[in-house]
């Protein structure tokens, strides 16, 4: 009513949509300023759980084939832009399983498997939306499932709001491989690692490509990283122990080459999906990071490292909390720490007659 329009126009719900157009209600956060835009509830979703009891890598493939284009208006202009990444929250069946929620994660190009930036925005938004019944002062434990398994996340509660900093305990992360010779095109032999922290990223120093990670164009980042992950996409066949939904190559994290152990900050650039770049030190990143040094004994359980984003300067730390075994890898779970934050809440409607109604994609 606050909104109606001066002049006899009381009572007017703005903005006008048609009657089969799509209305989305979102809340909007970021994480060191990666968006998340969180879509609380998408019947869609939840009538898919609810028929079929899928899996949460059930559902994301069901999303994909018959509600994309919820995730293409969204994500894409001029609702989105090309940095733009979203979740969903489901609740029901897909989130049952002693979880407090499940979340599917969006992005420009399509679905990602595990989002540490969405996790630990979603750990405020479950205590101040009130997914959590009773929340626990100081530090709550949110029970999260994401595509890639259980994650837990560790949320500061006041009595009355959430804060920060947040921290997450991954998944088991592995080390996939190590001083991998890749050939890529236009710049010759790189030696890269790869890491899975939820999803799968190589790693290398942009000093290999001929780089620096914090002073070199982002758009030159950009393209030596995408053509890192189209060289190892050929040249390299992933392995997932439990699901082979998730052994695809997600990015290709370029580094300062710091990954000896130091209480300095080690920055880094994280380009995943179709060339999108992650606006914090990446969360799932981190995580495989963190795998790698301790397979590569550059690191020891519960030493913490601060890990910077080279695109906004944000921060997140990292640490190996315990060993494992995950299939045949020797693994560890990771704890991410970062701080997450409100920007508003939205409501985006969709008109019938619009021709660019489910958004495009300009690069």
């Amino acid at each position: 009513r606050a909104m109606a329009a001066e002049g006899g126009g009381a009572g007017l719900r703005l903005p006008p949509h048609s009657p089969s157009g799509l209305v989305l209600q979102t809340v909007e956060m970021h994480t060191g300023g990666e968006p998340l835009r969180i879509i609380p509830r998408l019947e869609a979703a939840e009538e898919a759980v609810a028929a079929g009891g899928l899996s949460l890598l059930s559902l994301r493939r069901e999303m994909a084939a018959t509600q994309d284009h919820v995730r293409r208006a969204l994500m894409h202009e001029p609702r989105g832009h090309d940095g733009m990444y979203g979740a969903v929250v489901v609740r029901g069946g897909a989130a049952a399983a002693d979880a407090h929620l499940a979340a599917l994660f969006l992005h420009g190009a399509g679905y990602s498997a595990m989002c540490g930036h969405a996790v630990l925005a979603l750990g405020r938004f479950a205590l101040d939306y009130g997914l959590v019944a009773a929340p626990d002062c100081p530090e709550t434990a949110v029970r999260l499932r994401c595509p890639c398994g259980p994650v837990t996340a560790f949320v500061p509660w006041d009595g009355r709001r959430s804060g920060n900093p947040v921290r997450f305990h991954s998944v088991p992360a592995f080390a996939a491989a190590t001083d991998l010779a890749i050939d890529v095109p236009g710049h010759g032999k790189v030696v890269v690692d790869i890491g899975y922290g939820g999803t799968f990223y190589a790693f290398l120093s942009a000093e290999q490509l001929g780089l620096d990670v914090c002073s070199s164009k982002t758009k030159d980042l950009v393209n030596a990283a995408s053509a890192v992950t189209e060289a190892v996409k050929k040249q390299f066949k992933l392995h997932h122990p439990e699901s082979e939904d998730l052994a695809f190559l997600y990015g290709t994290i370029l580094t300062d080459g710091k990954d000896a152990f130091s209480e300095e900050p080690t920055t880094n650039i994280c380009v995943f999906a179709d060339e999108q770049v992650d606006r914090s030190p990446t969360g799932s990143g981190v995580t495989a990071r963190i795998a790698l040094q301790y397979h590569k004994g550059l690191i020891q359980l519960n030493q913490t490292r601060t890990f910077r984003s080279s695109t906004t300067g944000s921060l997140f730390t990292g640490k190996a909390v315990k060993a494992t075994k995950f299939g045949d890898y020797n693994a560890v779970i990771v704890e991410v720490s970062g701080e997450a934050f409100y920007t508003g809440t939205a409501t985006f409607t969709v008109e019938e007659e619009d021709p660019l109604k489910y958004g495009f994609f300009f690069k």
